[in-house]
């Protein structure tokens, strides 16, 4: 039997092995149990995948990205494996990984019930115990019809090999070039136990899961349209190890508590009424006090950076999106044309940008105004499927904190500095501080200008970025086909990943809208137009810092930031002076003179998350003074009428949580 070369790669270290025809990747690899598949030559492969002649291999940990992709991917199809085993008349539609977990689409007679998810739950740990090898097998378009012809769903995207969509995860089962069934097959007869239509890889067998546990199911579109039928989605997750396990559910009690949709109900901020539609929030008078704080202080921010303010309205002619490329590359996200005016077609915007372009050149621009800096809250609509509609997060109405800076190419370097460092600053003082950027840079099939200037861009951000001093992450081929950007990632108090701002180069609109200046010699010359988004929108940034402090925002966003709670009728006087007192002083205070008695009002006080409850009875009506109630249930008594209202407004101006 002849040798054949392989290259084993290991972070950055090659070694060179000469093993025998035949050998697979688990050859390779045995005996180091945390390998679950292997990367040959840059494409995932199944560990039983048979080495060529001079083939780089690189073991797949299970805890890496690609590792736990696979580990849940394999998980789903066990999933859909015990859901036809316990309700055979299910057809499948698709399952792919998503973060953090799974979810197989199902065609069913009626909804799964909890007590279906604990029988499939079950179901699947038999399967896992049975240790079932995954096997793949390469087929034919006909011979795959003819297998899965009992399977609607896989027949259809049969027929769209080759260019399915990772939108819909389509592309898992259909994405390549070629189509496989990957085969459950019994660990000691071989016999055939499920199949289903997938690229893999997979792991070795089910006993390769470490720990899942399914979460919950919903109704889903297929493929995500509202035009195709509605199916069953069952979502679960899977791990390494228990431990893993139990800390992301741990994790997920947490979360759930701080889901701003919840919060924001309890805490009486927003609602996304049925009557007005999916992804179009109203703002309560309690929400709508802390977006108002948080735009004026946005505001306040701005104007000190030297921001211009300027308004446009929600529609325009659509032939501004003609000029803009919009309806070109943006149509699917935005909302149908309203036919007016003898038939001209008018839109919603999804963007400022074209607006404040004509903004830019609406009279002669010299070199001297610039840089100039517009910025405007702008509301935006875009027309998001409905099942990647997700509160505030994901909204289809929302109001932008947009700046669009025109800039000499000279002042770009220093103006894309300003802008970072501001945006960062910005951030940290709404009480965020845990970041990285990410640097997304050309996509070689999709750009517009030449690679030069592409390079000259890109390493100008990077310096950019590298200058904060915070980690930088590459994001290669992600930026958008008019320039690279930088992106602000920010860690939560429990650890979440948020994208927050942006500053994005546009060599795409100078151009098509024809934006000039006139230079320091007469001649006419092209701005460098620099995109920013600080918050993203302002509603997903509200959501972002609601489930941040958990509904207990620090005093200076709080809509109520002190609330007077009298120990008897006697006492609501006094707090109403001293809530007088303290609203001259620009704070927001209420005094509860409900019936309730003083236990209650507090309880309701730490339910509204209220930063200061201040109590007085008659010791403290006779001394001049009131107490403080803080949040964790802590107290500061005897503290002198005048003290107090200064001491909570020190706190407010300061910023700081209590």
């Amino acid at each position: 039997m002849s040798d054949v070369r392989v290259i084993i790669q290991r972070d950055s270290e090659r070694e060179e092995r000469t093993v025998t025809t035949g050998t697979t990747a688990a050859d390779l690899f045995a005996g180091e149990r945390s390998i679950i598949a292997a990367r040959v030559a840059g494409e995932l492969k199944d560990l039983s995948y048979v080495l060529a002649d001079g083939e780089e291999v690189e073991g797949v940990e299970i805890s890496s990205e690609d590792g736990l992709n696979i580990l849940r991917h394999s998980t789903a199809h066990v999933m859909a494996q015990a859901v036809q085993e316990l309700f055979p008349e299910a057809k499948l539609g698709i399952g792919p990984p998503v973060k953090d977990g799974f979810y197989y689409d199902f065609d069913v007679e009626k909804p799964f019930t909890p007590e279906d998810l604990k029988a499939v739950e079950k179901k699947m740990q038999e399967i896992q115990k049975r240790g079932q090898r995954f096997s793949r097998r390469v087929v034919t378009d006909e011979a795959a019809r003819e297998e899965l012809a009992a399977e609607p769903y896989k027949l259809e995207l049969i027929g769209i090999k080759g260019s399915a969509s990772t939108d819909d995860g389509a592309d898992v089962e259909v994405g390549g070039g070629e189509l496989t069934i990957y085969d459950n097959l019994d660990a000691k007869t071989g016999d055939l136990c499920w199949k289903d239509l997938c690229r893999g890889p997979h792991l070795p067998t089910t006993r390769n899961i470490p720990a899942f546990k399914l979460m919950r199911n919903a109704a889903a579109y297929w493929r995500g349209s509202e035009k195709n039928p509605m199916l069953q989605r069952i979502y679960g997750t899977a791990w390494p190890s228990k431990e893993e396990l139990k800390a992301h559910l741990d994790f997920l009690v947490e979360a759930e508590k701080r889901d701003h949709r919840k919060l924001g109900s309890e805490l009486d901020l927003f609602s996304i009424p049925e009557q007005i539609g999916s992804g179009l929030a109203v703002f309560h008078p309690k929400g709508g006090v802390i977006r108002r704080v948080m735009e004026d202080y946005s505001r306040r921010r701005h104007e000190e950076e030297g921001y211009e303010f300027v308004y446009t309205p929600h529609a325009t002619k659509g032939k501004l999106f003609e000029t803009s490329g919009h309806l070109d590359w943006y149509a699917d996200g935005m909302y149908p044309p309203m036919q007016l005016d003898e038939g001209v077609d008018y839109y919603l915007k999804p963007m400022n940008c074209p607006m404040h372009n004509l903004i830019f050149d609406a009279r002669g621009r010299s070199y001297r105004e610039l840089p100039l800096r517009l910025f405007e809250f702008g509301t935006v609509y875009r027309y998001e499927k409905s099942g990647v509609v997700h509160g505030l997060t994901r909204a289809r109405g929302f109001t932008q904190d947009d700046a669009h800076i025109y800039c000499t190419k000279e002042q770009m370097a220093d103006e894309l500095d300003k802008t970072l460092t501001f945006v960062l600053n910005l951030l940290r003082d709404y009480g965020l501080t845990d970041f990285y950027l990410e640097l997304s840079t050309k996509d070689p099939e999709k750009f517009v200008g030449s690679d030069e200037v592409w390079e000259e861009a890109t390493e100008t951000l990077r310096q950019v970025a590298e200058k904060q001093g915070l980690p930088l992450v590459p994001d290669p081929g992600g930026a958008a086909f008019y320039g690279p950007k930088i992106s602000v990632q920010t860690k939560d108090a429990i650890g979440r990943t948020w994208q927050m701002s942006t500053v994005q180069l546009d060599f795409n609109l100078p151009e098509r809208f024809d934006l000039e200046y006139t230079g320091p010699d007469g001649s006419k010359q092209r701005p460098v137009m620099i995109h920013r988004a600080l918050f993203g929108s302002i509603e997903r940034f509200f959501a972002v810092l609601l489930e941040h402090y958990a509904g207990a925002f620090p005093a200076w966003l709080a809509p109520v930031q002190a609330i007077g709670i009298p120990i008897g009728d006697g006492h609501v006087e006094y707090l109403e002076k001293f809530a007088t007192a303290a609203k001259k002083q620009g704070l927001r205070v209420d005094v509860d003179s409900s019936s309730d008695r003083m236990q209650k009002k507090i309880r309701n006080a730490q339910k509204q998350k209220v930063p200061f409850m201040v109590i007085a009875g008659d010791e403290d009506m006779a001394a001049g003074s009131v107490s403080f109630r803080y949040r964790d249930g802590s107290q500061e008594n005897g503290i002198p009428f005048d003290e107090a209202i200064a001491k909570i407004a020190k706190v407010v101006e300061e910023r700081s949580q209590v």
